[in-house]
């Protein structure tokens, strides 16, 4: 199983999303044409000169745009677009979780990256975890596994979020931090309408907190926070959550040191003392993210840029460094060829990922040869188009360490940013401290309990992430930034997006409109061995001759479960100077520019 796999039932993958049965039968009709652009596309990029915001929440989108309105950066929009996300969607993300970012900023011509992610607690140790990982099994009723589970206090590690707000703030902030949080505040005292994809995902999420209620200590104060008279909100039914309103309007006020430092941080101390978790106030109090340099890759004349780990961005320049050798755009988009060489790619990137991505504080990860051209050459070799490779396994990166690591807003002076945050599976731990309004995030899952690995648990240690922003330059200028949120499919589909619009010719909405496939089996960051050539699952879009033609090179092929991501983008056009918006079709957001 994969890590956004790795469960203990079908409840909690259902948390994520994999299913896309709708609740009412479709009717005999289906969607109108289209006179321009790609026939299958969902609607035409979004253009705008002055300013724009692209999240998964119009709400959210249309916050940040009166943030640029009034003056603010595009950091500024992009805070309170995420302070907005955080409540309406907050079985995405929130500040109960990690936050990492890329930022343009046109004065010094230069990308800014900034790790928000935290550590576990500095006083459990791997074998306090061990013992404390057995009698959650026990507890729950289910055989031990070697694996953190994904409920309750020991997945909990330090939300990085609002220290990412802190850092991004002081460096790029042009209005004060209150007035970036005052319309999140706003909404969460007075109410929002919940969206149709959010509904369906709360609904799930407190369906499987419910049944594995065994694994979380304390479940009253989320049902207190998140519930609306016993019920997960409908679409279209108004949610308040005033307890946040409290913690944001403390934030607004004091700063990122009123969370880390402050009645908020003492409140989250007294909280885990008594439901018996093991993070403390000096956890909090002592920890800060860091400011960290984007790494590039040159693919096709366009330089594009991810954060070095602990995140998983690596994998995508490793894989653009391994399809530099296959000429996609002569095979076609969607072809048996073009698909055979990205998963081959995926599967090489992957065994790396697994064994050698952890915090760098803690392990020495060969970040120069993971993504060096003459490694990518030597992984390229390992690939036959005509079949799936049976043996893959991870390479020695560390031959080669020559010299050389989802929301988006841009405004009208050319910053950029391209922002991602999460709370990993789905809302989270099940865990909601007394009174503050949010859900502590369930990252330290992606610890490995096996020791010598380089992400084995260890205290004080941020575990291997996910979430991963994207940047892409042309020429020298900003050329696009981007994400594709998805615990595993993330590099996979930053792969997939550029390529469309690098080798395919597709604009920016065309790119994450076409449809995805999904491979899953790698071996995994948490220990999992690899399970052979895996599965790839494949939308519909695709044509069915090519999905036969997978099977017949090895490929085990289903259909898609709806776990293809959620894609958002800005490209900036340097000759017009026009933004080019596009979001997520699979998802309840919207592009607004000005």
């Amino acid at each position: 199983m994969t890590r956004t796999k790795l469960w203990i039932g079908a409840a909690l993958a259902m948390v994520m999303g994999f299913s896309t049965v709708n609740d009412v039968q479709a009717a005999d009709i289906s969607r109108g044409d289209r006179y321009a652009g790609l026939p299958w596309a969902s609607r035409s990029p979004v253009l705008a000169q002055h300013g724009m915001a692209a999240t998964e929440q119009p709400l959210a989108s249309l916050i940040a745009i009166e943030i640029l309105k009034k003056g603010g950066s595009a950091v500024d929009a992009a805070i309170a677009a995420n302070a907005a996300l955080g409540l309406m969607e907050p079985v995405l993300n929130g500040i109960g979780g990690d936050c990492f970012a890329i930022v343009y900023d046109p004065k010094t011509k230069k990308l800014y990256g900034y790790n928000g992610s935290g550590p576990s607690a500095k006083g459990r140790s791997l074998e306090k975890m061990k013992e404390e990982v057995k009698a959650v099994y026990d507890k729950a009723g289910m055989p031990a596994k070697d694996h953190i589970p994904p409920l309750g206090s020991l997945p909990v590690t330090v939300p990085g979020t609002v220290d990412c707000w802190g850092a991004l703030h002081a460096k790029f902030g042009k209005l004060p931090l209150a007035e970036d949080l005052a319309p999140a505040i706003a909404y969460a005292r007075n109410g929002f309408p919940v969206t149709e994809l959010v509904a369906k995902y709360w609904k799930l999420n407190f369906a499987a907190f419910e049944q594995h209620k065994a694994m979380i200590e304390e479940l009253d104060n989320a049902r207190h926070t998140y519930l609306i008279d016993g019920h997960t909100p409908e679409q279209g039914e108004v949610f308040r959550n005033p307890d946040l309103a409290n913690t944001l309007s403390e934030i607004a006020t004091g700063g990122r040191d009123a969370f880390y430092k402050g009645k908020i941080a003492h409140t989250i101390d007294a909280y885990f003392k008594r439901t018996g978790g093991d993070l403390r106030y000096s956890d909090f109090a002592d920890f800060h993210g860091e400011w960290v340099t984007p790494q590039s890759v040159d693919y096709h004349g366009y330089d594009v840029y991810e954060l070095p780990p602990n995140g998983q961005g690596f994998a995508v320049l490793e894989m653009l460094q391994i399809l530099k050798h296959f000429d996609l755009k002569k095979m076609g988009a969607g072809s048996a060829d073009a698909v055979t060489a990205m998963l081959e790619a995926k599967r090489l990137a992957y065994e790396d990922l697994a064994k050698y991505y952890a915090d760098p504080r803690f392990a020495n990860v060969p970040m120069k040869g993971l993504i060096s051209e003459t490694y990518g050459a030597e992984r390229a070799k390992q690939i036959n188009l005509a079949h799936a490779n049976p043996n893959i396994g991870p390479g020695d990166p560390r031959l080669f360490e020559g010299d050389t690591t989802d929301f988006e807003t841009a405004d009208k002076d050319g910053m950029m940013v391209s922002m991602i945050q999460s709370n990993y599976r789905g809302m989270g731990s099940g865990l909601v401290a007394d009174h503050l309004g949010f859900m502590f995030q369930d990252r330290g899952e992606l610890f490995s309990l096996k020791p010598g690995a380089a992400n084995v648990y260890a205290p004080g240690k941020r575990p291997f992430h996910t979430i991963i922003p994207g940047f892409v330059m042309k020429d020298g200028r900003p050329w696009m930034a981007f994400g594709v949120m998805g615990g595993d499919m993330q590099p996979q589909g930053h792969v997939q997006v550029l390529t469309n619009m690098i080798d395919f010719g597709m604009n920016i909405q065309e790119a994450g409109d076409a449809a995805r496939w999904r491979h899953y089996g790698n071996a995994e960051p948490t220990g999992e061995p690899s399970q052979g050539i895996g599965t790839v699952e494949m939308e519909t879009g695709f044509d069915p001759k090519v999905k036969d033609e997978l099977a017949k090179r090895g490929y085990k092929v289903v259909p898609g479960t709806g776990a293809f991501g959620g894609y958002e983008a800005i490209r900036y056009d340097a000759k017009n100077h026009v933004y080019w918006g596009a979001t997520e079709m699979r998802k309840d957001g919207e592009v607004i520019g000005y």
